[in-house]
C-alpha cells in the first residue's frame, strides 16, 4: 500500500460519507489527494481528514478527473447518473446505493465472503445492503462447514440505516418523550423513540418490504446460492447505529453448539461474544464502532434436527457501509 491514491467521496457530508473519512484515516489508506463531493447546499463546508480540513465541492461531471477510487454514498439516482462518468474518467467506483447491486455484470461484494468476484469488475463494484452484509459474514463460515438449506432472519435495524437525519430524529424524539412534549416526526413514518415498527421501506405485492426483498436477493448473489431459502422480517428499532439480527439456519450437516463456536471464533470479520454464565451476548451498544460483526447466543434449534440459532450485532455504518467499501478498495490495491 505504498502508492498514494486520489480518492473521491460522493455524499461526503452524509452519515456514511463522514464514516468513510474516518475509516480511511483509521486504516491508514494511502490517500495522496482527497476530493469531497456533495450537493450544492454543502459546498464550502470543511471536513477533517488526517489533521487537515478539506473543502466540500459540488458534485459535477468534471469532479472525477484523475480519481483512482470513487466511493459513492449519495443515493441510487446520483449513482446511476455519475458512476458511469467516474468510470469513464478512469476511477474504480465502489457504490453504496442499490443502483447496481443486482446488475449481472456488477460484482456485489463482501470481502470475507466473495472477494474473488471483484476481480472481473468493469469499473463498478457494489456495496451490499447493510443487513445483508452483516448477515453473510456469519452465514459464509456455516455454509463452508456444513452447508445451509434454509435461513430465517429477523432484523433489529438502527436509525442510522435511514441516515443522519433519522439518528437526529431518534435523539430529538427521546428528549421530547422524556420532557412530556408532543413527538414530532419529520424523517421516519412512525415514532422511533421507545418504539419498534416495520422497516420504513415500501411493502411490495408479495407482502415483504423492500428491505426484506433486498436481503433475499443480495444474500443469494453474494454467497453464490441462487436457490437459498430465506425468510426475512425487517424491523426498525430505537438504536442509533448498529443493526442486530436473530438468525436460525437449517444446515445440511448437523452442527453442535461447540462446533459453531469454534467456526465463528476462526471466521474472518467475526467476533465471538457468547458468555452464557455472564449473560453477555452481542449488543448494538458494544458493536458500535467495531469493524467486526459480533456473534453469540449460539444454541440448537429445538424445533429442527439440523437447526442452529444465533444472534448478531454489527455496526451499520461500518461493516454495513463504509468499512465494507474501504475493504473492497484495500483488496484491489493489494492485487
Amino acid at each position: 500500500m505504498s502508492k498514494g491514491y486520489h480518492v473521491a467521496i460522493v455524499g461526503a457530508t452524509g452519515a456514511v460519507g463522514v464514516e468513510l473519512l474516518h475509516v480511511l484515516e483509521r486504516r491508514n489508506f494511502p490517500v495522496s489527494k482527497l476530493t469531497l463531493l456533495a450537493s450544492a447546499r454543502s459546498t464550502g463546508k470543511k471536513l477533517s481528514f488526517a489533521g487537515s480540513h478539506v473543502d466540500v465541492r459540488e458534485l459535477d461531471a468534471a469532479a472525477f478527473d484523475g480519481v483512482d477510487f470513487a466511493f459513492f454514498s449519495a443515493g441510487a439516482t446520483r449513482s446511476r447518473e455519475y458512476a458511469p462518468i467516474a468510470v469513464k474518467a478512469g476511477a474504480v467506483v465502489v457504490d453504496n446505493s442499490s443502483a447496481f447491486r443486482m446488475h449481472g455484470d456488477v460484482p456485489l461484494v463482501v470481502p470475507e465472503v466473495n472477494a474473488a468476484a471483484m476481480m472481473g469488475h468493469k469499473g463498478i463494484i457494489a456495496n451490499p445492503n447493510c443487513s445483508a452484509a452483516i448477515l453473510v459474514v456469519t452465514l459464509q463460515p456455516i455454509q463452508a462447514a456444513a452447508g445451509i438449506r434454509r435461513v430465517i432472519v429477523s432484523t433489529y435495524q438502527a436509525a442510522s440505516g435511514a441516515g443522519a437525519k433519522a439518528m437526529a430524529e431518534l435523539e430529538r424524539q427521546a428528549r421530547e418523550v422524556l420532557d412530556g412534549k408532543p413527538v414530532t416526526k419529520e424523517v421516519l413514518p412512525h415514532q422511533i423513540a421507545f418504539n419498534v415498527f416495520n422497516h420504513n421501506s415500501a411493502v411490495a405485492e408479495n407482502g415483504y418490504n423492500e428491505e426484506e426483498n433486498k436481503m433475499v436477493e443480495e444474500t443469494r448473489k453474494i454467497m453464490g446460492l441462487p436457490s437459498l431459502q430465506i425468510m426475512p422480517t425487517c424491523v426498525r428499532v430505537p438504536v442509533f447505529r448498529a443493526h442486530s439480527e436473530s438468525v436460525v439456519v437449517e444446515t445440511e450437516r448437523k452442527l453442535t453448539e461447540q462446533e459453531a463456536r469454534e467456526i465463528f471464533s476462526k471466521a474472518p470479520g467475526v467476533k465471538l461474544v457468547d458468555d452464557r454464565a455472564g449473560n453477555h451476548f452481542p449488543m448494538p451498544l458494544e458493536a458500535s464502532g467495531d469493524l467486526d460483526v459480533h456473534v453469540g447466543r449460539i444454541r440448537q434449534d429445538m424445533s429442527c434436527e439440523n437447526g442452529l440459532a444465533f444472534f448478531v450485532s454489527g455496526d451499520q455504518l461500518l461493516k454495513g457501509a463504509a468499512w465494507n467499501a474501504v475493504q473492497i478498495a484495500e483488496h484491489l490495491i493489494r492485487k
